[in-house]
């Protein structure tokens, strides 16, 4: 059943980035969100948010089928990929990788805790 939780909270993160829903992502984000993006950079919670409110990342569309989630503790392992459409820093972006998104619970509530992309060649 948790499995299903994170699945609809994994579909929700990026619904709420496609759709400029930034204060609905905060929400769902860990305060010690770790957040790596392709090109190798880390963004923080604060960080990665400050770059969404301020218009730098404009996500026009993304797919993330998942193929695999493993619970442990309180530590979900979601393993998928994450195919997008995006402008960073008014530069046009297609991607295609695989990743991880690590969801982490505390106090009965599950967080997004990490991500990280892997381009697929």
């Amino acid at each position: 059943m948790e499995d299903i939780l994170i699945k609809n909270l994994e579909e929700e993160r990026f619904k709420a980035i496609v759709e400029s829903r930034y204060e609905d992502f905060a929400k769902l984000a860990h305060p010690e969100m770790t957040y790596t993006h392709t090109s190798g950079i880390t963004d923080s919670k604060e960080s990665y948010l400050d770059k969404l409110f301020g218009g730098f990342y404009d996500y026009k569309w993304i797919e993330h089928p998942i193929s695999k989630i493993q619970i442990i503790g309180d530590v979900a392992l979601v393993f998928g990929e994450m195919h997008s459409e995006l402008v960073a820093g008014n530069i046009q972006k297609n991607l295609k990788n695989k990743s991880l998104a690590i969801w982490r619970r505390e106090n009965n509530e599950w967080l997004f805790y990490a991500y990280q992309p892997t381009p697929l060649p």
